[in-house]
């Protein structure tokens, strides 16, 4: 069974059951604009085009190109010039919701924080054996 939301693009309620982030009407004209965009990228010459090339050309907005390229509708191998936003500094990528740059970032702030954790430990640990040896 599904929810009743508001469609985030024309504010009608919806029956949301997970398949669709936008009501029929709205999926209507993704879908009619998806059709333009792809006939614009079968052509040869169009295959390399970026996002800004796209936009240009057809005036789909952006974040319907981002969003059809996240859920692979459009994909890298066929158009290896998209991409969409990291979620975390807007640079664009092409794989999973963050840059590599934002990946190494995290990992490096993870293992500092595990490294100050386990120093933390140490000198609890330190601290409980001093206390139960007076």
């Amino acid at each position: 069974m599904g929810e009743v939301r508001n469609c985030p693009t024309c504010g009608d309620l919806f029956n949301y059951t997970g398949m669709r982030d936008v009501c029929p009407k709205c999926y209507a004209k993704e879908e009619e604009l998806y059709e333009v965009v792809y006939k614009f990228l079968r052509k040869r010459e169009n295959r390399a085009a970026n996002v800004d090339r796209i936009v240009e050309v057809t005036g789909v907005p952006s974040s319907l190109l981002y969003k059809w390229v996240r859920k692979n509708r459009l994909q890298r191998a066929l158009f290896p010039n998209l991409g969409y936003p990291c979620d975390s500094c807007g640079k664009i990528t092409t794989d999973g919701k963050l840059c590599e740059e934002c990946q190494k970032d995290l990992k490096q702030n993870l293992r500092e924080f595990e490294a100050a954790q386990e120093f933390r430990e140490q000198i609890a640990e330190r601290d409980a054996s001093y206390h139960a040896k007076k």
